[in-house]
């Protein structure tokens, strides 16, 4: 009897790698949510909805994008790390990913999600955060911008998405950098912190360069500074922090796939198949500059890289941040 049983456990183990092959080939079968931990028109916003729209054409499935805001975006990414891990619920997540869990053990509170929870899948997006101002303000250098700051301390004002949110961090950075006082003030998501920044609420942001594009182009805003390692190509007159004296100065407001970590392997190889194939279609790349974004494709291998030399640095900053209320 026991020959039997493991006679018939040694015929199942095909059956069930057969029946897991068959539901990647016809993968999805069903509609698709794309889930952004942020109100529409933000970072994560501008780059989850072409890829989602090519997704649509590719699968011949919906893939809504679905707006879950809250706490920094820690709702929307918990929401997706605790989903069922079958390939139909995915996130378009921002490098906050990896502050969130770390702001959260400063806090002494116990993070909502981990970062191992979360599969990568592909990485769309990696772009060179910009300190933007008023075109109408008084600065027209980092150089007068910082030399402010430092005459008048917590008199000027930054917007962001949160505490320790991808908006927040950078300018930490800055600050902590700098030895300047700034007067943070959080809303739930950078759309609603571009808004404060154009109504005049505040004085400075940092944001990737998707939002704040038509805004450059139209001449309401001044960039100032980038966060990248080098000057972004399409503004090459912008220096970078680290070329004005602040090394550690270096951010990337990153956007990428990913799904729930229990994900089955021939779901998440069929999840990557998609993800190269729209990023292959010249329509996805013109869709994302045409919201100020460059495609900077990696699949699951090159991803995993960049997460874990990213994470390892922003957490870094974190703790050098320290403790934010």
């Amino acid at each position: 009897m026991r020959r039997r049983a493991v006679l018939a456990g040694g015929l199942a183990l095909p059956s069930l790698a057969h029946a897991q092959d068959s539901r990647a080939q016809e993968f999805p079968g069903r509609p698709v949510s794309m889930v952004v931990a942020f109100p529409p028109g933000g970072q994560a916003d501008v780059v989850a909805r072409p890829v989602a729209a090519a997704l649509e054409r590719h699968w011949r499935q919906p893939v809504p994008v679905v707006n879950r805001a809250g706490a920094a975006g820690e709702i929307g990414n918990a929401f997706v790390a605790r989903a069922a891990p079958d390939g139909l619920t995915l996130l378009m997540a921002l490098s906050s990913l990896a502050i969130l869990p770390e702001a959260a053990r400063l806090l002494g509170r116990a993070p909502a999600y981990e970062v191992e929870q979360l599969a990568p899948i592909a990485l769309f997006t990696a772009d060179p955060t910009l300190l933007v101002v008023p075109a109408a303000s008084p600065w027209r250098s980092l150089e007068e911008f910082i030399a402010d700051a430092r005459a008048r301390p917590g008199r000027i004002g930054y917007s962001s998405s949160g505490n320790y949110s991808a908006l927040h961090v950078p300018m930490a950075m800055l600050t902590t950098a700098a030895g300047i006082d700034l007067l943070h003030v959080p809303f739930q998501g950078g759309a609603p912190a571009l808004t404060a920044l154009l109504g005049g609420q505040v004085q400075a942001l940092a944001s990737g360069p998707g939002p704040v594009a038509p805004h450059l182009r139209e001449g309401r805003l001044r960039a100032l500074a980038s966060w990248g390692a080098r000057r972004p190509a399409e503004m090459p007159e912008v220096p970078t922090l680290i070329e004005r004296g602040f090394p550690e100065a270096e951010y990337y407001i990153w956007a990428g796939v990913f799904a729930p970590a229990g994900t089955p392997a021939p779901v998440r190889e069929a999840l990557r198949a998609a993800m190269a194939a729209v990023a292959a279609e010249p329509e996805t790349g013109r869709a994302l500059a045409a919201g100020g974004n460059a495609l900077d494709y990696r699949d699951e291998t090159g991803f995993e890289e960049f997460l874990r030399a990213d994470s390892a640095r922003l957490v870094r900053a974190v703790r050098r941040i320290g403790r934010v209320e």
